[in-house]
């Protein structure tokens, strides 16, 4: 099935009668059936290494500053886990939460393991990982309205923060 049969359903979304989150599992499910697992992860190497060479220096700095208070860095993005797991390594962080696409002996699904780690989903992930987070400072950093409720929960919360002034 061709990616242009989802061209109703991100109409849909724009017009704001599904959610993204439906959007995402169609798309992934129309990527990635029957993938295997070793090619994906091998691009998500190649995806990241692209990606870590677009990081603003500011918030190269910005994550080397928390490493050296000794905060625990923790990566919340609803993005994949095939790239941003080596992406997360690279970068020094000592967890990962993300949206996993599913798979089985080695061959993907098609379908989302979980729920998307987007908007209220990041919140219960952070909870899940340590617990209530009233009993942690917490700096948090985003760039999309899906970080909306991550940032309102956070101590120090940073919308778009490394974008270039215009």
């Amino acid at each position: 099935m061709s990616l242009a049969r989802l061209a109703w359903p991100a109409l849909k979304v724009w017009l704001g009668l599904t959610s993204r989150d439906h959007f995402k599992a169609l798309l992934i499910a129309r990527l990635f059936p029957d993938a295997p697992v070793a090619r994906l992860k091998q691009l998500g190497r190649e995806h990241a290494s692209h990606i870590a060479s677009l990081c603003r220096p500011a918030a190269l700095n910005q994550i080397k500053w928390h490493q050296d208070q000794g905060h625990h860095l923790i990566m919340v993005s609803a993005s994949l886990d095939f790239y941003l797991e080596p992406l997360a390594r690279q970068l020094g962080f000592k967890n990962l939460l993300c949206t996993e696409v599913a798979s089985c002996n080695g061959v993907c699904t098609g379908q989302i393991r979980g729920e998307n780690c987007r908007a209220s989903a990041k919140v219960r992930r952070l909870e899940e990982l340590l617990g209530p987070l009233h009993q942690y400072e917490i700096h948090a950093y985003g760039d999309s309205d899906g970080d909306a409720e991550m940032l309102a929960i956070s101590d120090h919360p940073a919308f778009k923060p490394f974008r270039k002034a215009r």
